[in-house]
């Protein structure tokens, strides 16, 4: 069973989450757990510009995923940050390549969840994973978010991501907050979860 984890990072908040979550979904007995990024669609003078060329370098050892590897997964665990409320324009680039695989239902059937990040609080994480669903319920995709059986849900003493839709976290209006250990928990508590649904799926 193989559970895929696309994401795309620029200061490097999406990737701590992903590799949460690769964690979690290791956790299931048979789960082989691939880790990819997609394709940057920024010139390199214009990522050091927005101060992110040191975390898109500490990237550079996970391989970029192509549209092919979504098919051979039985589960796809997608990692965006928000824009104004949506997926990045690099994720949307990536999905936007996937026609083919809707021509031929390759995705119909399998599982898709989604996790997210945002600089404020409130801002925009939970449409931003509700709007991802429609491009996975497009492909045919099972979606499965984050169960309130992660109690971490429930946490009202700290600042917090994460909600039923899927497990995020806040990086700040510089950049500067780093994912919690709850937000973490959260990504690894998704990551097993979308493993176990997957198995449940593919038996």
């Amino acid at each position: 069973m193989k559970v895929l984890i696309v994401y795309y990072s620029m200061y490097g908040h999406i990737q701590q989450l992903a590799q949460a979550v690769a964690e979690g979904a290791g956790q299931v007995e048979g789960a082989e757990v691939i880790l990819r990024r997609v394709p940057e669609t920024l010139p390199a003078e214009v990522l050091a510009k927005m101060g992110a060329t040191e975390a898109q370098q500490q990237q550079e050892s996970i391989p970029v995923c192509s549209p092919e590897e979504l098919a051979e997964a039985d589960a796809i665990i997608f990692g965006t940050p928000t824009r104004f409320g949506n997926m990045c324009g690099q994720m949307r680039q990536f999905l936007d390549a996937t026609g083919q695989l809707w021509a031929q239902g390759s995705l119909v059937g399998k599982a898709g969840s989604v996790f997210t990040s945002s600089n404020t609080q409130h801002g925009g994480q939970e449409s931003t994973i509700l709007s991802f669903h429609t491009t996975l319920l497009h492909h045919g995709m099972v979606i499965v978010g984050l169960p309130y059986s992660f109690s971490g849900q429930m946490e009202a003493t700290e600042i917090s991501g994460c909600s039923p839709y899927g497990a995020s976290t806040i990086a700040g209006a510089d950049g500067s907050r780093q994912p919690s250990a709850n937000e973490l928990a959260g990504a690894r508590f998704q990551g097993e979860h979308v493993a176990k649904i997957a198995k449940k799926l593919s038996s």
